[in-house]
């Protein structure tokens, strides 16, 4: 059996039949649904559901994994984790972009600059250690606030570009692609991707390109206007059950990098000056 098959079986036998309005009585032998009652629920024949849980199956369609969702009245997270196990990728109305407590811990906790995007990679919060890092980010509004957007438009930064970031962006504009695809109805990810398209060609070339490219971890090179160039690691995680994603600057234990980290902790949050990116 593959790992779509278990989770389908142990689904359908902890689904209480009384919970699907279908009714119970004393000679019934399963606790859980009978595989014809959660073929007919799901609108599926016998044979493809049994196919399903025998793994001789296990790429099902979008629409037959939605279905097979609400039939079990699946919770959000084991409906994402069936979408998961079917290789697809689930519609969603909106974007989540409430910060889980285990995020808001990580912003108050970590002493490394930490900041937290949603799908489109529009800011939605950041420790202070970011904002003394790079520049205090609270006055930006708008597609400012986007990190797609503001590289592509050289706006005021910190961060030394290379031509290495020129094939980053690609991965940052298929992740762009992914979110439209998980949520195609939500108003803000079309309001994002059309101003994208309409103020950089660019990202316009790479976003008919059909490019597949994946984020990982880089190294930055940053110049504060107080303690000079700094070479960082940067992180971008994912946080589970959400659609979150996390950027982390961390420098080596005992480099100078890191004993500038923890200098920059004793200053003043400062803007970003437009002229010069400091």
């Amino acid at each position: 059996m593959s790992e779509l098959g278990i989770a389908l079986r142990r689904w359908r036998e902890q689904l209480a039949p009384a919970a699907v309005g279908i009714p119970t009585s004393s000679s019934r032998r399963s606790r859980g649904l009978r595989r014809e009652e959660l073929a007919e629920l799901a609108h599926i024949s016998v044979d493809y559901l049994a196919r399903l849980e025998q793994g001789r199956v296990v790429t099902p369609s979008v629409q037959v994994v939605e279905s097979l969702a609400r039939a079990l009245l699946l919770s959000n997270e084991d409906r994402h984790l069936l979408f998961e196990l079917s290789g697809r990728v689930p519609h969603q109305n909106t974007m989540r972009t409430e910060l889980t407590p285990s995020v808001q811990r990580l912003l108050e906790q970590l002493q490394s600059p930490v900041c937290v995007y949603d799908a489109l990679w529009t800011q939605l919060a950041w420790n202070r250690s970011f904002a003394i890092l790079l520049g205090d980010p609270s006055g930006w509004t708008g597609l400012d606030t986007n990190l797609v957007y503001r590289y592509l438009v050289g706006a005021p930064t910190r961060v030394q570009h290379t031509p290495n970031d020129q094939d980053y962006v690609g991965a940052y504009v298929a992740d762009l692609r992914a979110t439209q695809a998980k949520f195609p109805d939500d108003p803000k990810v079309k309001h994002v991707i059309a101003s994208l398209r309409a103020a950089s060609p660019h990202f316009a070339e790479l976003w008919e390109s059909d490019e597949v490219a994946s984020l990982h971890a880089t190294h930055k090179i940053l110049v504060h206007p107080k303690v000079g160039p700094l070479h960082l690691d940067c992180e971008v995680l994912r946080v589970e059950g959400t659609d979150l994603r996390v950027v982390l600057f961390t420098a080596a234990p005992g480099t100078p990098a890191a004993n500038s980290l923890q200098l920059l902790a004793s200053f003043d949050i400062e803007p970003v000056d437009a002229s010069t990116g400091m």
